[in-house]
């Protein structure tokens, strides 16, 4: 996940319609009203741990903090086209009567309206047209020290990661080596005990299709390191936590988007086979199609190729790591790499990738508006089907999406952690849908003294919904609130209850009882008063 300001966006979860919100899913349009990555889930901009996409998302309320910054510079553009069947190869013009719309300069004309709407840093747009020819185009800032953003430009992918676990997953089916109806249970150590509720179990499928009754995230998440939150999250803990945890909802009842869920599945694969997650990816799909610019661990090229991250405030930001939690939005990768994964797509073939890959997509389950498949999200849009998934980290976010029976396939990057790349990839694979519009300017208010004694009556933490959390604490005679997932954020009073944030048009009051204790608070913004139990 404005002007030089960040956005603060509450995403709240409305599993009826992922057109609303998803960390993954929505049906677009309306999608943009999610109250508005990563989640997907109140985004987090993956300060907020989203690890999915900002629009077209289902989440679980949280808020997420967006940044678009203004760049001094436009670093490079970069129009090149190339052969589908060359996507490996190096980068050759396609025939003018071939090319279809949007043109070259249409696209770096998109990329250049984010950019100085300061609502992205860089982006790099790929397009597979079903005549066979690709489209790059790239713009914007790859930071301090790095190369031009182009093709080979490598981004963290976030939540893009999770249809990489779930293509291992359909491969291991494929070849009777699992079964997706398989429990959880069977995979894990004896002592680790997975939670079941009216005798269903979780099974492999149901990770995979967000459906397991799972959180978004664990309770027992408390990184030291809040710019790399997943880092020293460890195995035990998340087994602690399973083993625990009293399931809300039966296995399969309802789309619920969790990122702990698919990270469980790529750990349960990794068990399952005896291969670390990242080998596991590496030999069933990433050898096969000729991804050499795609792993967990950056090589030195991939190090040298980097875009560096944003965060909301435009400053650059250290990379995710994920170790246990890998399956759910570990991988990094460029636009290149990532068009041999959406033409595989596109065109499965022989063999036991290409079984798994037709399996992956088929639709399983309702998710909100949309469907899901293996962890990929369905919408249907008259006579055309959309199958996609979006990603974010700290400082990136990312879209992939294909059109099956048009051939057509979308690449979307960059390296902000802010506005995101959903409406661009929507609109380029069905132009009625459209670009989301700049966010409006942040009011300006007037900031007033309160004395330190009140402000110590409003510390404590607020609950707005399960998995979210307001964290308000006094530093140095001054308010501050810590988001879950999310960076710390000073409160500016305005009254004596009512508190605001300058980065983003959004207010906080505090509630108090009959004899002055606070209670509780309401978070007002984008037109929705959302309030927050004061947990004992």
């Amino acid at each position: 996940m404005p002007t030089t300001k960040s956005l603060l966006e509450l995403r709240v979860e409305r599993n009826a319609a992922l057109g609303r919100d998803l960390d993954s899913e929505s049906s677009p349009p309306r999608a943009r009203r999610a109250i508005s990555a990563h989640s997907a889930p109140i985004s987090w901009p993956l300060a907020e741990w989203y690890l999915g996409g900002v629009l077209y998302r289902i989440h679980t309320p949280r808020v997420i903090l967006m940044h678009a910054r203004r760049l001094a510079t436009l670093a490079v553009l970069a129009l090149s086209t190339v052969s589908r069947s060359a996507v490996r190869a190096q980068q050759t013009p396609a025939p003018a009567a071939s090319r279809a719309t949007p043109s070259d300069a249409e696209l770096l004309a998109i990329i250049k309206q984010r950019i100085a709407e300061k609502r992205s840093a860089g982006i790099v747009i790929g397009v597979l047209h079903p005549d066979g020819h690709t489209q790059l185009v790239a713009a914007g800032d790859p930071g301090p020290g790095r190369p031009p953003l182009d093709g080979n430009s490598v981004f963290e992918i976030g939540s893009i990661t999770k249809v990489f676990t779930s293509t291992v997953l359909a491969s291991l089916v494929e070849e009777g080596k699992v079964r997706l109806d398989d429990p959880v249970q069977k995979y894990l150590p004896a002592s680790v005990k997975i939670p079941t509720l009216s005798g269903k179990p979780i099974t492999l499928a149901l990770l995979s299709e967000q459906r397991s009754g799972l959180p978004r995230l664990p309770d027992n998440m408390h990184p030291a390191d809040p710019t790399n939150p997943y880092a020293d999250y460890s195995v035990q803990q998340m087994y602690d936590f399973l083993s625990h945890y009293q399931l809300t909802r039966d296995p399969g009842e309802t789309f619920e988007y969790s990122n702990l869920g698919v990270g469980l599945l790529g750990h349960v694969l990794s068990l399952a086979t005896g291969r670390p997650y990242e080998q596991l990816v590496r030999d069933r799909v990433l050898e096969p199609l000729g991804m050499t610019h795609t792993s967990i661990a950056l090589t030195p090229w991939m190090r040298d190729h980097l875009a560096l991250g944003h965060d909301p405030q435009g400053k650059v930001v250290a990379n995710w790591d994920l170790p246990t939690l890998a399956g759910a939005g570990a991988l990094r990768s460029t636009t290149l790499d990532m068009l041999k994964f959406v033409d595989a797509y596109l065109q499965p073939r022989p063999g036991t990738l290409g079984k798994a890959m037709t399996l992956a997509q088929h639709e399983r389950a309702p998710a909100g508006a949309m469907s899901i498949g293996l962890n990929w999200m369905i919408a249907h849009f008259g006579t055309d089907t959309i199958v996609w998934h979006n990603g974010g980290t700290g400082g990136y976010r990312t879209y992939v999406g294909f059109v099956p029976s048009r051939k057509l396939g979308v690449v979307v990057m960059t390296n902000s952690g802010g506005a995101g790349a959903d409406d661009i990839g929507m609109h380029l694979l069905r132009p009625e849908l459209p670009l989301a519009p700049p966010p409006a300017p942040v009011p300006q208010r007037r900031a007033i003294e309160v004395a330190p004694d009140i402000l110590a009556r409003y510390v404590g933490r607020y609950q707005l919904a399960p998995e979210f959390i307001l964290d308000v604490t006094v530093t140095d005679g001054k308010l501050f609130v810590h988001p879950t997932g999310q960076p710390v954020l000073r409160l500016w009073a305005e009254a004596e209850t009512r508190f605001f944030l300058k980065e983003v048009d959004a207010v906080i009051t505090f509630e108090r009882d009959a004899g002055g204790a606070v209670t509780g608070l309401v978070l007002h913004q984008n037109g929705q008063n959302m309030p927050g139990k004061r947990l004992p």
